[in-house]
C-alpha cells in the first residue's frame, strides 16, 4: 500500500487542531491544497532547501480566508525527493516548518491543520501518490477523528478498504497540475487548478464565491 507520512507524527498518531477562527464550528468542509504552486514557489529542480521558500503573493490570506470560512487546511504533497535519494525526511521537515512560520507571519489565521506528503518515487506505484487518493483518504479520516475523538490514535482504511466514505462534495482540492485534478476526481471532491506563478489566491475567488 506504502501510505503516506505525516509531517509532524507518525501517521496514525494523534491529530490536535485550532479552533477556527471566530469560534466557527467545523461543517466538515476541507481545502485538500498541493503545496508547491499552490502555497510557495515550485521549481522543476524541487525546493531543496528553506531558504529556497518564497511564498506565493497572497497565498497567506487565501488560507486564512479558508479556515475563516469555515474550511479545515490539509496539504497534500508529493515529494519523490527522498524516494530518490536526494534528500531525507529531515530535509522536508525543515522545509515544511519554514513554509508554515511564512504563511502564519504574514496572517495569523493560515494554519495548516494537517500535512501529508508521499515520499515515493514515481515507478514505487504508492497509493498516497497523486494522481491516486491515498493522502486525501488519510486527511479526511484524520482530521474527523480529531474533531471527533481528540487525542486518541487513528485507524485508517484505504482504497477498497474504506467502507463508510462521506459525501465529499463540500470540500475542494486545488492544485497546479493533472495529477492533483485527477486525485480530486478520484476521492470525489472538486478539483480547482491553479496557475503555479500565482497559486491559491487565483482561485480563491471560485471556493468563496467573492472576489479577493
Amino acid at each position: 500500500m506504502l501510505p503516506p507520512c505525516r509531517d509532524d507524527s507518525i501517521l496514525e498518531g494523534p491529530l490536535e487542531i485550532s479552533p477556527l477562527p471566530s469560534g466557527k464550528t467545523w461543517n466538515g468542509r476541507i481545502a485538500y491544497l498541493d503545496r508547491d504552486g499552490v502555497l510557495n514557489n515550485a521549481s522543476e529542480n524541487y525546493i531543496n532547501s528553506p531558504d529556497e521558500v518564497k511564498i506565493l503573493p497572497k497565498a497567506s490570506s487565501a488560507m486564512g480566508d479558508l479556515r475563516r470560512s469555515g474550511f479545515r487546511i490539509c496539504v497534500v504533497t508529493n515529494q519523490s525527493p527522498i524516494g530518490r535519494g536526494i534528500w531525507n525526511h529531515d530535509v522536508l521537515y525543515s522545509i515544511n516548518k519554514r513554509i508554515r512560520k511564512l504563511l502564519l507571519d504574514q496572517d495569523k489565521d493560515a494554519i495548516i491543520d494537517l500535512l501529508l506528503y508521499s515520499p515515493y518515487a514515481p515507478w514505487e506505484n504508492s497509493w498516497a501518490r497523486k494522481p491516486n487518493p491515498g493522502m486525501l483518504e488519510a486527511g479526511r479520516q484524520i482530521l474527523e477523528h480529531a474533531e471527533k475523538s481528540p487525542g486518541s490514535d487513528n485507524n485508517l482504511f484505504f482504497g477498497n478498504d474504506w467502507k463508510d466514505r462521506p459525501d465529499e462534495s463540500s470540500s475542494i482540492m486545488v492544485g497546479d497540475l493533472p495529477t492533483d485534478m485527477m486525485a480530486a476526481e478520484a476521492h470525489g471532491v472538486r478539483g480547482l487548478r491553479c496557475d503555479p506563478e500565482i497559486g491559491l489566491s487565483g482561485v480563491i475567488m471560485n471556493v468563496l464565491g467573492v472576489e479577493k
